[in-house]
């Protein structure tokens, strides 16, 4: 099953058909017990349980249920996604096991989808909360933030204090797994938006440096990428290094992208296979349909191509 997904917009729904909760800049996860055990699976349905060992004794809570949440990494009550990244894609129980004590994670509870056996996804979402607020699921690893009714407000204490947004709710909505529904809104205050690397190009072009100097970037089309523009700033040092491990087994003999990309943004790229997932962040889009101002901000190897879709949103 994969979780249900929010739609974005730029106005904060009032009234009493709406709750409205923190938007967590984490690792959304579906949180599966049953049989005395605990699972975790990813957006893309990729089971990650290995690499969050201090999220096990979940399992000690209820006999069975289905949760969906978001992993973080708080840095001073913050969360981190560029401390939440390192633990992605883990798969060592050693090397999980020490970064969960070094940096230990927090999973925000915010639906439950099934209890006992029964599940619970058509049932409203204020049935559905008020379910999982009873669990009371408040252990040193985990908690069930609260919900507010004044979106307006909660959104001007979330930009105050550094989070990622709000999500605002519809009462009356079902969980529809796998569906981005438009009763549940977005509202970030950063513009970050997950595209796909379609190439890059070196420090300098026609300099022969094998540096990364930046990415070209896009959104998955029914013809190809459809390019949103290069991105430079993000990518010094050991990020861009990382980065150009990950992109050049990927080297392809064709562009990836739906139109001929412009002699200034192409000149010395590297074409590859569009399968890496990026963050970016930017002041939003040009007139040309470019990412103004981008920024890289780190991989996300919890998504596919699939899961981005024509806004550039993974989320």
């Amino acid at each position: 099953m994969r979780p249900m997904l929010a739609t974005p917009t730029s106005t904060i729904p009032v009234g009493d058909r709406w709750q409205h909760e923190v938007k967590w800049d984490g690792m959304r996860v579906l949180v599966d017990v049953c049989d005395g055990g605990m699972r975790l699976f990813s957006r893309t349905e990729r089971d990650v349980t290995v690499a969050f060992p201090e999220l096990r004794r979940l399992a000690d809570e209820y006999a069975d249920m289905l949760v969906d949440g978001e992993i973080v990494s708080l840095r001073d009550g913050v969360p981190s996604f560029a401390a939440m990244a390192e633990r992605f894609h883990v798969t060592d129980p050693r090397r999980a096991a020490l970064l969960a004590e070094q940096a230990p994670v927090t999973l925000m509870t915010f639906d439950l989808l099934r209890l006992y056996g029964v599940d619970l996804c058509a049932r409203s979402w204020s049935d559905r909360r008020s379910t999982l607020e009873r669990l009371e699921l408040g252990g040193r690893r985990w908690q069930t933030p609260p919900t507010f009714a004044d979106g307006a407000s909660l959104h001007a204490a979330t930009k105050e204090q550094g989070l990622e947004g709000i999500v605002s709710k519809r009462v009356d909505s079902p969980y529809v797994p796998g569906q981005r529904s438009p009763h549940w809104l977005k509202s970030p205050h950063r513009g970050t938006v997950s595209v796909v690397i379609g190439g890059w190009r070196p420090e300098a072009a026609g300099s022969g440096s094998r540096r990364l100097g930046s990415v070209l970037v896009g959104v998955p089309g029914p013809a190809g990428l459809r390019f949103l523009g290069r991105v430079g700033a993000g990518l010094a040092g050991k990020t861009g290094q990382a980065l150009l491990r990950d992109l050049e087994p990927l080297s392809a003999s064709e562009s990836p992208f739906a139109t001929v990309i412009p002699a200034e943004d192409s000149n010395g790229a590297t074409w590859v296979h569009p399968v890496l997932v990026v963050d970016v962040q930017s002041l939003g889009l040009s007139g040309q349909g470019r990412l103004r101002q981008p920024a890289y901000k780190g991989l996300r190897s919890d998504l596919t191509p699939g899961d981005v879709d024509d806004h550039g949103d993974g989320e």
